[in-house]
């Protein structure tokens, strides 16, 4: 649905967006991550054509972002950061200008607006001025214009910037909703939102992408392992000792958690090492009590990637 093409964005001497290339597939959720200055806004600027790329390209829903930009415009929702939003109309009359705009036919149009609204929970505000509203409702509004005409893809810059914790959970629900049948690709610095909305990462430092994945498989190229964690009735250190046996294990450890000794096992990404831990823990004689498999928080994945060329 999204196909970037060793895309350059250049201002004079300085390379904004640098011979990047990624995909996003339908009815998927991607996060696009990066510090301030990455390239992140710039990307999606291009892709929705308020700015032409220096070099590379795009292609949206099958169309070219430089031979075909009315049709790309035309099935994608584009909400920025500010929503560019006229602050002395009504809520309901925005959206029925902007859906003119975009081609919402005037026939359902009516119902279609009525539909966003209650999407975008702003049934009660339809007849209020959009300078008078929040600024979490605000952000509402910018979503439902995005929306509106049934765009094939979304992009959205800080989606959830302004709201409180109860409109977060509620946009992100329908961030989930919205890609059962769409695209979405969003930016965001709220990180545990990525890690419980998106399927998949793109993380980008310095106009270069340094990552696309899910963020269990970026645990295991930062770490380099998979780390398993295992608590066990019985012997601590047998269980240490015993499992470090095993073939191709990379280390085992034990620390106190909460009162309890947890053992972790670091172990290769080339198989599922479940079932093979939990078979050595039998074996030893022992009962185990709980095994989980510990994945790096997105927060250290980013630091991770975004800083090692600064030797962290």
């Amino acid at each position: 649905m999204i196909e970037v093409d060793h895309l350059t964005k250049q201002y004079g001497s300085f390379t904004a967006v640098d011979d990047i290339s990624f995909e996003v597939g339908k009815g998927e959720i991607v996060g696009f991550l990066g510090p301030n200055g990455a390239g992140k806004t710039t990307t999606m600027r291009v892709l929705t054509c308020f700015l032409p790329a220096s070099e590379g390209t795009a292609r949206i829903a099958g169309f070219d972002i430089f031979d075909e930009p009315l049709e790309v415009k035309k099935r994608i929702g584009y909400l920025p950061e500010s929503p560019p939003l006229y602050r002395d109309m009504h809520v309901q009359t925005y959206l029925d200008f902007v859906a003119s705009i975009k081609g919402v036919p005037k026939t359902g149009r009516t119902d279609r607006i009525v539909e966003v609204m209650g999407q975008c929970g702003l049934s009660d505000r339809a007849g209020q001025l959009i300078g008078q509203l929040s600024k979490g409702y605000r952000q509402r509004v910018g979503l439902a214009q995005a929306i509106v005409h049934k765009p094939d893809v979304i992009i959205m810059d800080e989606p959830t910037s302004g709201l409180d914790p109860n409109q977060i959970i509620e946009m992100r629900g329908l961030i989930r909703e919205l890609a059962k049948e769409r695209t979405v690709i969003l930016s965001t610095h709220i990180l545990p939102e990525v890690e419980m909305t998106c399927d998949r990462v793109i993380i980008i430092n310095n106009g270069k992408i340094e990552a696309v994945d899910t963020p269990e498989n970026l645990t295991a190229n930062v770490r380099g392992t998979a780390r398993f964690a295992v608590r066990v009735s019985g012997d601590v250190s047998k269980a240490v000792s015993g499992l470090a046996t095993l073939p191709d294990i990379a280390d085992v450890s034990s620390e106190i958690r909460d009162g309890e000794t947890v053992v972790l096992v670091d172990c290769p990404t080339d198989r599922d090492w479940g079932p093979i831990l939990s078979a050595k823990v039998v074996e030893l004689g022992m009962g185990l009590l709980e095994m989980r498999r510990e994945d790096l928080s997105l927060e250290e994945i980013f630091h991770a990637l975004t800083t090692r060329e600064e030797g962290v």
